[in-house]
Parts: structure tokens; sequence; C-alpha cells
């Protein structure tokens, strides 16, 4: 089995440089090479996201540069925004996985603006990665969703985790563990999940 690749697209709000995508990016290259990358809005430094379609086509871009360096599978990985792009790339494209580090379900947090069109048409196998006070993705209305969903899905939750699946520090305290032990967790599944697609 070759060695997986990860393509790790950044949120609406933070470039790849910003250090929780740094501290992910390190994590993850346990498993696999890691590909940060910024779309055009973000090298702009324009606040507001370009329209999904030139999102989609810059993450299009971002995996040619990488197929032409890494010969083996390339798993896409993303923190919200990156991820919910991801899963409109997969439609296009032929990948063993995605993985959505906070899938924003909700836009705005607004249940009536869900964005789960994609994720019903999605036939690559998907990892979601949840915190359970992520107001942009209640896990209920995930659950409902994922049971519509054709593609093979997973969940691991995040106990206390927010949309940056980050656990308050008396939460923390309460369980006798530290920030990091939830992260390298998150980190086994993400391994676990990635093995089992045989990419």
């Amino acid at each position: 089995m070759k060695t997986p690749a990860f393509l790790f697209a950044h949120g609406a709000g933070a470039p790849s440089t910003h250090p929780w995508m740094h501290r992910w990016a390190n994590r993850l290259a346990a498993v696999g090479p890691v590909f940060p990358f910024d779309y055009p809005y973000m090298e702009e430094r324009r606040k507001r996201p370009d329209p999904l379609p030139a999102l989609v086509a810059a993450h299009r871009e971002a995996l040619i540069r990488v197929r032409k360096t890494h010969d083996g599978p390339v798993v896409l990985i993303g923190k919200s925004m990156g991820g919910r792009v991801g899963c409109h790339l997969a439609l296009e494209e032929e990948l063993p996985a995605v993985i959505c580090l906070g899938y924003p379900l909700c836009g705005g947090g607004n249940p009536e603006k869900m964005r789960a069109e994609v994720l019903l048409k999605l036939a690559t196998p998907i990892l979601f990665v949840q915190g359970t006070r992520d107001s942009l993705c209640p896990l209920d209305l995930l659950k409902g969703v994922r049971e519509q969903m054709k593609a093979p899905n997973q969940l691991y939750v995040v106990e206390g985790g927010d949309h940056s699946l980050m656990v308050t520090k008396g939460q923390l305290k309460a369980a006798g563990e530290t920030q990091d032990e939830v992260d390298e967790r998150i980190l086994s599944t993400i391994r676990e999940f990635v093995t089992n697609q045989e990419v």
C-alpha cells in the first residue's frame, strides 16, 4: 500500500500559516506527507471567500500540483470551509477519501441554511470530526444527513469540542487530560480511517 498524502485546506477565516493549521499539519505528517495550500482570496488578503466555483477550481489546481510530486493516493482534508470545498471537488475527481475537521453544515449557524446537498451527492468515503459544542454543525442534524448519504461515512465526536475541535480548559481538567491527548485520539481515528480505505 502506498503512503497517502494529505491535501490540507484551511477554513474561511485563517490561512494555512495559522498556528492551528500548523499544529495539525505536523500531526498529520505522522501518517503521510502533508500539502497545505491557500485559496486565492486568502493569498490576496481579501477577507471574503471567493464564490464556490472559484474555490473548487483552486482546490483542483492544488490537487494537480500534489499529484505531480506524490505518486501515491491523495486524501482531501480540510478545516470547516476547506472540508466542504473538498467535498465538492470529490464529486468531480476520483479520490480515496475526504476528511472534514468541523464540517460547516449550517451556514452562519442557521439550521435553515443547510449545506447538505453536496454530502447527499457524494460517493467518496468521508470522515467527519465534529465537536459537541460546534454551533455550525449540530450533531442531531448531521445524524439525519448521514442517514440519507450514499457515501460510506464515519463520525468521530470530540466531547466538548468547538468548531476548531478545542475543548474547554475546565472540561479538560475535569477529564484529567490535555488538548494534545484529545488531538492524538483524533489523529488515531484519521489514521485508522485512511488505512481502512486501502488507499
